[in-house]
């Protein structure tokens, strides 16, 4: 695994490979590394020539008083997990190489309507920041396929978007979620739980499943079943910013012409925030009948 700390020694790197036609396969993360990442990883395996991982901690998507500072940093122990999943290169830029000119006078890319709702709502700007960061990243090594996990369900969807609104060459592939045996989506944040904290996070989880087999059943009443929901975790000890039944395209509300619900949620825990989704596609055979997506 060659670790390049530079676009021009990233590209120069890449060139000999997009010559012998060889397909590249990109993992953008932000490091401290786990399961659902490397899942990432070796699904990249199996869809490109070369695997390339880039890690890079983006100021530009952290708003005021998040976690920036504290956001783990982990490059050691990373490298040896990438380096034992078999990737070709390991990226890691520093915000002077991705922002030559400062945040102040970057080119910012914003994707509407879908980066306004949900976690958007909570986090101005956040979603510009992830979008122009991708984007970024997206022109310093040319994939031909980028992979995105399923649990930042509205980050892909918006990564998507934008990838079809500028006619980027760029293959997105989302991969489902990773979870603990009790059913805790993975995160790089959940290592700020504390043990009590920790005991009660899948119940995020657990309520989401709880909703979807609800509409699932025939219940179509939405703003009483999110209703409940927040009430649920409001008892459990979370607070909740959002816990919202929406089309899994347009992630606004469903509709006549919905093919898949998703139901997404986001929940701070102590200090913590946690998000989660569970999705359901409607069933061909009759309007309100639902098959389950993990």
């Amino acid at each position: 695994m060659l670790i390049v700390d530079s676009k021009t020694g990233l590209q120069h790197a890449l060139q000999r490979h997009r010559l012998s036609q060889e397909s590249i396969a990109f993992v953008p993360t932000m490091g401290n590394l786990h399961e659902g990442h490397l899942e990432l990883v070796r699904r990249a395996r199996q869809l490109g020539d070369i695997v390339v991982v880039s890690i890079f901690v983006n100021p530009m998507q952290f708003g005021v008083n998040e976690d920036l500072d504290a956001y783990p940093r982990t490059l050691s122990a990373d490298r040896e997990k990438l380096f034992a999943e078999g990737v070709n290169y390991l990226f890691v830029p520093s915000d002077e190489d991705v922002y030559p000119d400062g945040l102040s006078a970057q080119t910012v890319v914003r994707v509407p309507d879908l980066s306004e709702t949900l976690c958007g709502s909570n986090r101005p700007g956040h979603f510009d920041g992830v979008a122009t960061v991708v984007s970024k990243l997206f022109n310093m090594v040319q994939p031909q396929v980028a992979l995105f996990g399923e649990k930042d369900f509205q980050q892909l969807s918006i990564i998507r978007k934008m990838v079809e609104d500028l006619c980027m060459p760029v293959d997105i592939v989302g991969v489902p979620t990773v979870r603990a045996d009790d059913g805790l989506a993975l995160s790089s944040r959940n290592g700020y739980l504390s043990l009590s904290q920790r005991s009660i996070a899948p119940l995020l989880h657990k309520t989401l499943l709880d909703c979807r087999d609800a509409i699932a059943c025939g219940f179509d009443n939405f703003l009483q079943i999110e209703s409940h929901a927040r009430m649920q975790l409001l008892q459990a000890g979370f607070v909740p910013d959002y816990f919202a039944i929406r089309d899994a395209r347009t992630l606004q509300a469903v509709g006549e012409n919905t093919e898949e619900i998703a139901i997404l949620a986001a929940a701070r825990l102590g200090g913590t925030r946690l998000i989660d989704n569970v999705r359901l596609t409607l069933n061909p055979v009759s309007d309100w009948g639902m098959l389950a997506t993990p």
